[in-house]
């Protein structure tokens, strides 16, 4: 039984369910990625190349025959999850970038000074006895 409590204090350790959240957050950040990559980036980047769609690019290493498949090389898909790959590394870049210019200005906000301290009953006592003192 001790192994099982051992495996629940892990996984339910803050880091492990922070990552956890980190990997379905970044799963869903991919989607969006590929999408913008795929329907915003690439079409105008194919027109300015000629109508060149990414993806359609490839060789033809043996043509199709009877009821064969041609055995093609494609290369345009490789190229395609290059630009994706390149788009999702800026992005996370500009994201960690802004979070690091984030913790900067936190740290570097002057703090107020802290409050003094209130001095308790019996500094209050003494004090007014010393000023008794001096009179």
């Amino acid at each position: 039984m001790k192994l099982v409590d051992e495996f629940k204090a892990f996984a339910l350790k803050g880091n492990v369910v922070d990552l956890a959240v980190g990997i379905i957050i970044g799963a869903a950040f991919g989607k969006i990625v590929s999408s913008m990559v795929s329907d915003i980036i690439m079409p105008p980047l194919g027109l300015l190349i000629g109508g060149v769609n990414f993806t359609d690019l490839k060789v033809v290493m043996k043509a199709a025959y009877e009821s064969h498949p041609a055995v093609t090389w494609n290369y345009g898909n490789f190229l395609q999850a290059c630009f994706d790959f390149l788009i999702v590394g800026f992005s996370v870049f500009l994201v960690i970038k802004a979070i690091v210019l984030a913790r900067k200005k936190d740290e570097a906000a002057p703090a107020a000074p802290p409050a003094p301290p209130v001095p308790t009953k019996e500094e209050i006592l003494l004090t007014e006895i010393r000023d008794l003192l001096k009179k």
